[in-house]
């Protein structure tokens, strides 16, 4: 196979299709070959349908042929996180409580649905912890999610499988899910881009357990092509009461028509959010990156955000929605799950309806808080992640003195609880393991994060796992 072939972006495979020097039929059977062929070492994917990618490539390169290609994801390899909803195919939710065949999977999410109107490749669904659970990717269904850049670390979750795939070059691109990092905790692991966008831009159906916590959104190797999928994932669908209306324009477009300089882009730097704690090298790459954005011509203050940590809340909320889900099943469930979900569901259930509405309470304020900050700055840059990948196959590093993968995320959930876009980049590394920078932004200032995540890139190329092969 042409090795090249599966380190190209989104907008270089649908320019290699529309010159003719490309077909989505042989970019989708190399891709489905390597699948087959370095899958078994890093499980990204529970699900490979090739028949059905190839009927979805045909109709792709029939298009083209005809010069009537749909749009700027035609014929584009991408796969879908094992907790959308996608006819054809089973979802699991990496649970062995899901009987495969219990039912006929006959609707698409919205989020898949779009991508089939948009002519994209499906290939098949990539993995994640039972139900989403946690922030890496394991399960009883399906084993243990790897690291392609070390498969003895995590890939981190829980839209593990999805950052994996993305990361090896054993698809494209991916739609994941985030309700308290899960997006944002894999990208930065895996060394690619991941954007949570605001709370209702992508619409959510059924709608998730774990309420406005939970977003969907685009996963890539280069921020255009997060940009371009973004563009097609938010095509408003009735289904989700809190959906958005179809954007009026194409962030991916504005982005082609921008240039680096990020002049009179006011930049809030907040390197712990006033709790976190950084491994050195994650803290000197994250500096680097605000010496990137300074260079570019932003304005940077250095910023005390001054939270106390508010996981107690997130937990209420987030634990609540997974006594939900597990509870669905009947009795007897909670004897079959994950047992770190049971034991988590045991320390975590001891709460009321006033300490519910006190957790609601505090998003409410720390939204408040967000809102009034971004009158002063555009946009608030933290690390991704405190850390690099630990081993993979535990829910927390090593010495960790919590059980709870919250106390290894410090800066992923806050903006679940607060419904704002944030995006994960990759800044550098540390022991050959990627590290990542955060860029949040104002409630529906998406595009504004995209922007400066644009600008960023251009300056500081990022490299892939191809290209140290």
């Amino acid at each position: 196979m042409d090795e090249t072939t599966r380190w190209r972006s989104a907008a270089g495979l649908v320019d290699g299709y529309a010159s003719g020097a490309l077909s989505p039929v042989t970019v989708a059977t190399e891709i489905l070959d390597t699948i087959s062929a370095e899958n078994p070492r890093i499980n990204a994917y529970c699900l490979v349908d090739a028949d059905s990618a190839i009927r979805d490539a045909q109709a792709s390169a029939d298009r083209y042929a005809a010069g009537r290609p749909i749009g700027p994801l035609d014929g584009v390899p991408v796969s879908i996180k094992d907790l959308l909803l996608t006819a054809g195919w089973p979802t699991l939710r990496g649970s062995e409580l899901i009987d495969p065949d219990s039912q006929e999977w006959t609707v698409d999410a919205p989020a898949v649905a779009r991508l089939r109107e948009a002519g994209a490749v499906l290939l098949g669904k990539v993995t994640t912890p039972e139900f989403g659970w946690k922030g890496v990717t394991d399960s009883l269904r399906c084993g243990v999610t790897r690291n392609p850049w070390n498969p003895e670390r995590t890939s981190g979750g829980s839209s593990g499988g999805s950052a994996a795939a993305v990361a090896a070059g054993l698809s494209t691109l991916s739609v994941g899910t985030d309700g308290g990092g899960s997006i944002r905790i894999p990208a930065s692991f895996c060394g690619i881009v991941g954007f949570k966008p605001t709370y209702g831009r992508v619409p959510l159906y059924p709608a998730s357990p774990f309420g406005t916590l939970s977003h969907a959104g685009p996963m890539a190797r280069t921020v255009g092509d997060c940009a371009a999928m973004l563009d097609v994932l938010s095509g408003f669908d009735s289904r989700d009461w809190s959906a958005m209306p179809t954007p009026t324009f194409s962030v991916a477009d504005q982005l082609a028509t921008m240039s680096s300089d990020l002049t009179g882009v006011r930049v809030a730097y907040s390197p712990t959010l006033g709790f976190g704690v950084n491994d050195p090298v994650v803290q000197a790459n994250t500096d680097a990156a605000v010496d990137v954005l300074t260079g570019l011509g932003a304005d940077v203050t250095v910023v005390d955000i001054g939270w106390e940590d508010p996981v107690w809340a997130y937990h209420i909320l987030w634990f609540a929605g997974a006594e939900v889900v597990v509870r669905s099943f009947g009795p007897g469930a909670a004897d079959k799950i994950d047992p770190k979900l049971a034991a988590a569901l045991q320390r975590h259930r001891d709460f009321s309806a006033i300490d519910y509405l006190d957790a609601t309470a505090v998003r409410m304020s720390m939204g408040v808080e967000m809102g009034a900050l971004h009158e002063s700055f555009d946009v608030l840059v933290t690390p991704s992640m405190p850390t690099v990948a630990f081993e993979a196959g535990v829910d927390v590093p090593a010495g960790s003195e919590s059980p709870d993968w919250t106390s290894w995320t410090p800066y992923t959930y806050p903006f679940n609880l607060t419904g704002q876009p944030a995006i994960t980049l990759p800044s550098g590394f540390d022991r050959d393991l990627p590290t990542g920078v955060q860029f949040v932004g104002a409630r529906h200032a998406d595009a504004t994060v995209l922007r400066v995540a644009a600008a960023y890139e251009r300056a500081v190329p990022f490299a892939t796992l191809g290209d140290r092969r």
